[in-house]
This record gives structure tokens, C-alpha cells and sequence, in this order.
């Protein structure tokens, strides 16, 4: 017979892990694609990262989430589409070939609501496999969904003064990979790259030299300067750079929708 302290601990956990499902953000993942990138990949794909984010994210951020594949709503009215989407958010995966507007289209039915856009175009142009295109928007809306967090750290080029960097998870490792199941997906930062240095301390996943608020080769990073009063950006290198330009080619980025670009 288990003692009245074990029950109440059990009660307590299975509480808590109730409060956890119940928190848990839901991302109406939308194929865009026209044929581009077929349902069937794209939920190979979306499985690789509901493993991502539930073993390898959670563990270090403590943000649940779920992204689901939803029929296409490119045809469909407002009414419909709202009734299609019942996501926190909403990913839409758009193809280098598609006419279709993914912001005009989410003004037009899902206004205020939080999303994030996967152009496969963006994942052409750098050499990635679209599913890290994939990957990296996915953490980086579940981190920061409406794209307008910041946190005070050491300018990257002068560190004695201080400036507030984009709450973004994969921008400064955005060249680095790991697969799940055989599908490429994004390194991504963890808490104590946004924290002061700690000797021995991993700043993100894959446990790369990365030193806190640092920029990997191939990466980038956003901040907002004070005394500028302005967006800016830095890069580890031109490979950094060239991958930065491509991106913000694009519209409807994060950087785009905080003022950069």
C-alpha cells in the first residue's frame, strides 16, 4: 500500500503533466506548395520535428508544441479557413514557384493570430534542405511566436556596450544540422547562450564552440541598438552574410516584421 506522501507526489506529477499538455502551443502547418514538396514528405518531415521539439527542445526550454499538417487553404474562403485552423499558430511552406501571397492570404482570414513562412526558394539559394528551412522557423515560432522578444547582451562589436539581441533560436547556428530519421533539421541555441558566461556551460544543442550571445561561422544574429535607435544585424563571416541576404530577400521574414529590411 503506497504511503499518503507517495500518493499525494504521484497526484501532484500526474497535475502537473495535465498542465503541461494543456499549455501545449498547437502549429497548423499549411502546404503552400502546389506539388513542390508532396503531403507525404511534408509529414515525414513534420513528424522528424515533433520528435525534435518534444525530445530535444522541451528538455532545455520547456516550450511544448505541436505542429500538424492541415489541408491546403489557398482556395478557401475566410470563414473556411478559419474553421480548417485551429492552431495557436499557423507555418506556412511556400514553393519558389507558388504566386500565392502568404501574408496577403493571413491578413485576409487569420488576422492576429501568429505565423511563420517556409520558403523553399530561401533553402534552394543557400544549399539546405528545405526541411532545416522547416525546422529552424518551427523553434523559432515557438519561442517568440509574434517575433518581438529581445534580450540585453554585449554588443558584437564592441562587448562593453550593451544592446538588446532578437529572441531568435537558430540564427546564430543557422549553418548547423543534425537529422532525425534520416531528415536534416536545425541546431538550434539553449538558455545559457542568452545568459553571462558560465565556464563548461552548453549554449546550444549540438554542443558546438559557441560562446553566449556569439555567432557560429555561417550564422547570423539581430539586435536592436539603443543608441542607434535602429535595427541592425552581424555576421560570423561572408558565409553568414551571403546566407543573411538571402533570407531577407524574401518578405514576411521575422526580420522583416521587426523592422529590418
Amino acid at each position: 500500500m503506497l504511503s499518503p506522501i507517495i500518493r499525494k507526489n504521484r497526484t501532484e506529477a500526474r497535475g502537473i503533466r495535465a498542465a503541461a499538455v494543456e499549455l501545449r502551443m498547437l502549429i497548423s502547418v499549411i502546404n503552400q506548395t502546389h506539388g513542390e514538396i508532396s503531403d507525404a514528405d511534408l509529414l515525414a518531415a513534420t513528424r522528424a520535428i515533433n520528435q525534435q521539439i518534444e525530445y530535444d527542445f522541451v528538455p532545455y526550454w520547456g516550450m511544448p508544441a505541436t505542429l500538424r499538417v492541415e489541408g491546403t487553404l489557398v482556395t478557401e474562403t475566410r470563414a473556411n479557413a478559419v474553421a480548417l485552423v485551429r492552431g495557436d499558430a499557423v507555418l506556412y511552406v511556400s514553393s519558389s514557384t507558388s504566386k500565392d501571397d502568404p501574408e496577403g492570404f493571413h491578413d485576409r482570414n487569420l488576422r492576429g493570430v501568429p505565423y511563420g513562412v517556409v520558403y523553399t526558394k530561401v533553402s534552394e539559394e543557400r544549399g539546405d534542405p528545405w526541411s532545416t528551412t522547416y525546422s529552424h522557423e518551427a523553434l523559432e515560432l515557438i519561442a517568440d511566436p509574434q517575433g518581438n522578444n529581445y534580450v540585453m547582451g554585449p554588443s558584437p562589436h564592441d562587448r562593453r556596450k550593451k544592446v538588446f539581441y532578437w529572441f531568435e533560436m537558430c540564427d546564430a547556428v543557422s549553418a548547423q544540422t543534425y537529422e532525425i530519421a534520416g531528415i536534416p533539421l536545425q541546431n538550434f541555441v539553449l538558455p545559457s547562450y542568452f545568459e553571462p558566461p558560465v565556464p563548461g556551460a552548453r549554449t546550444n544543442f549540438l554542443g558546438t564552440d559557441l560562446e553566449p550571445f556569439g555567432i557560429a561561422s555561417g550564422g547570423y544574429a539581430g539586435y536592436y541598438d539603443p543608441e542607434k535607435k535602429s535595427q541592425e544585424t552581424a555576421d560570423a563571416d561572408s558565409w553568414g552574410k551571403a546566407r543573411r541576404e538571402i533570407r531577407h530577400r524574401f518578405p514576411h521574414t521575422r526580420a522583416h516584421r521587426r523592422g529590418d529590411g
